[in-house]
């Protein structure tokens, strides 16, 4: 099962900001001294544990890097590329590069996405244009140049999208954006998931939809919302983590890896009937009261 062999992924947002471990110390299961997984690598390097040919686009190369010299390591294959996701004519190229070295588009990943604090009221217009820029027209870019890709080709093709649970319920900071644009993903992997199941092409759309995670960034988070998250002033980092943890009925964050086993199973040949839905992984958090 969940054989991804040779699979073509085209992923945005792959790049890694800390050190990943060797692969004598390599553990997708446990939490690693030489730092943690973010969601990008972590389903970069799942996907390629699965036989999956990656493609990366990243802001940043030196970041992505990372994430490429993890996943070779441990034998997989990956290149990378220089991209803006917000810039159409960076993701075309992204595409363009992504066919000449394979031929193919199977599966797609949407992963990039940012969270800027601010009610509509104190938040500038220009910090408002940035997060739709970002989280959303992404997307909607990456998917106008592939899906016609998978379209035209056998066994049409896999696009998931990454969400988060601030696009299903408030999750206690002040991040309307945020909040606005990751619903908005899901309602459009949703509409265009219907779009292409009634063409009959083998095309399936989904998301993913992330909780409260215990990755990298959730470090800049704890820095970014430490008092406003809390409801109160002074509220420092670790005190911001652990009420996170506080805030899920299983008692704990999910990691990285909870992320990337669902983007596995959505890739894969096992999820060929599942289109237009999403994955919650949130450890209950959604459908619990009171707790976020």
């Amino acid at each position: 099962m969940l054989d991804l062999t040779n699979k073509v992924v085209l992923i945005t947002g792959l790049g890694q900001t800390t050190p990943l471990p060797t692969p004598e110390t390599s553990n997708s299961n446990t939490p690693c001294a030489f730092g943690s997984f973010g969601i990008g690598a972590a389903i970069a390097t799942k996907l390629a544990s699965r036989g999956a040919l990656i493609f990366g686009g990243n802001r940043s190369l030196a970041s992505a890097m990372v994430t490429k010299t993890h996943i070779e390591s441990i034998g997989g294959t990956c290149d990378i590329h220089q991209t803006d996701v917000t810039d159409s004519n960076s993701i075309k190229a992204l595409v363009d590069a992504c066919m000449a070295r394979h031929g193919r588009i199977d599966v797609l990943v949407n992963n990039v996405g940012k969270s800027e604090p601010g009610d509509p009221a104190s938040m500038s217009e220009e910090v408002w244009d940035s997060q739709v820029e970002l989280n959303l027209k992404s997307v909607y870019l990456t998917c106008h140049f592939v899906l016609p890709i998978m379209e035209s080709q056998p066994g049409g093709g896999s696009v998931i999208n990454v969400s988060s649970i601030a696009g299903l319920r408030y999750i206690g900071k002040p991040q309307v954006a945020y909040s606005a644009t990751k619903a908005a993903i899901i309602q459009f992997t949703k509409a265009t998931g219907v779009i292409y199941a009634e063409k009959g092409t083998g095309v399936r759309l989904n998301t993913v939809v992330p909780g409260l995670m215990c990755t990298p960034y959730t470090r800049e988070l704890a820095k970014r919302y430490a008092g406003a998250g809390a409801g109160k002033e002074g509220v420092d980092e670790e005190a911001y983590m652990a009420m996170r943890d506080r805030q899920v009925p299983m008692g704990r964050m999910g990691d990285a890896w909870d992320v990337a086993n669902a983007v596995v199973f959505l890739a894969s040949d096992e999820a060929r009937y599942i289109t237009a839905q999403e994955i919650v992984v949130d450890g209950g958090v959604t459908a619990s009261t009171g707790r976020a």
